[in-house]
């Protein structure tokens, strides 16, 4: 069963405003996850250790299959390991509180058919309660943030790939939260348009003073974040921050 501690709650910070680079908001420690049983099982994450602390910019490298997804629902909250703890000493519970502190983008854009890239992106802040303004405000400003902000009365299947993962950007970003889970987001999009949502989404966390982690197997994406950990048959290897990195 996971473990969690209390966490430490207080103001939420303001888009913009500088992170508190000593804040840890999640933690793994000796964390393995299994699926299925007996002579079925897969082991997907093995005994791995990880810190991300407000403010980081990491890439999780490796290759299809290696566990970095597992790893990311793992920190999200989405999955429970089957031994070791994660915990969120800076942050709400992800079950009391999952619109808020961590936002998630998946590797397809995940939108609901049915509505318009407006309500896509407002919809957390509506399950959340947020006054109407705030909702107006906040979706219309992170629309313009990631360029799309003359497509919110389109329909899901009225967008390109790369339009569709834009928004889904913007829904995170919606969402003002201190972590920022995007699970190869550009795996699915051609090289110009993979560049437009990671330059979203590094400006969707310098705007928020967010911590980003970002899984993926492309060598130019990951040269963009400061920070690079690589993962291979569910092993976790982490390392220091790194010198040239490309924005």
């Amino acid at each position: 069963m996971r473990q969690t501690t209390t966490p430490t709650t207080g103001a939420h910070r303001l888009p913009g405003e500088p992170a508190d680079h000593d804040m840890l908001l999640v933690s793994c420690q000796n964390v393995s996850i299994t699926f299925g049983e007996g002579s079925a099982s897969v082991v997907a994450v093995h005994g791995s250790d990880a810190s991300v602390t407000a403010g980081s910019r990491v890439a999780i490298a490796g290759p299809s299959g290696s566990g970095k997804s597992t790893l990311l629902h793992l920190m999200a909250g989405f999955e429970r390991p089957t031994s070791g703890t994660v915990t969120w000493p800076a942050l709400p519970e992800p079950e009391a509180d999952p619109t808020r502190d961590i936002g998630v983008v998946f590797q397809s854009p995940s939108l609901v058919p049915t509505l318009n890239v407006f309500e896509n992106v407002a919809l957390p802040l509506y399950l959340a309660g947020e006054p109407p303004a705030v909702i107006t405000d906040r979706v219309r400003a992170s629309l313009q943030l990631v360029g799309a902000g003359e497509l919110e009365n389109r329909l899901p299947d009225e967008l390109s790939g790369g339009q569709a993962q834009r928004v889904a950007v913007a829904r995170v970003l919606a969402q003002q939260p201190r972590l920022i889970l995007a699970d190869e987001p550009t795996g699915q999009l051609d090289h110009d348009t993979g560049q437009r949502v990671v330059d979203a989404l590094l400006a969707t966390a310098d705007e928020l003073g967010a911590a980003l982690i970002v899984t993926t197997h492309d060598e130019e994406v990951a040269q963009r974040l400061a920070t690079r950990w690589s993962m291979h048959d569910g092993r976790l290897q982490t390392t220091a921050p790194v010198a040239g990195v490309l924005r």
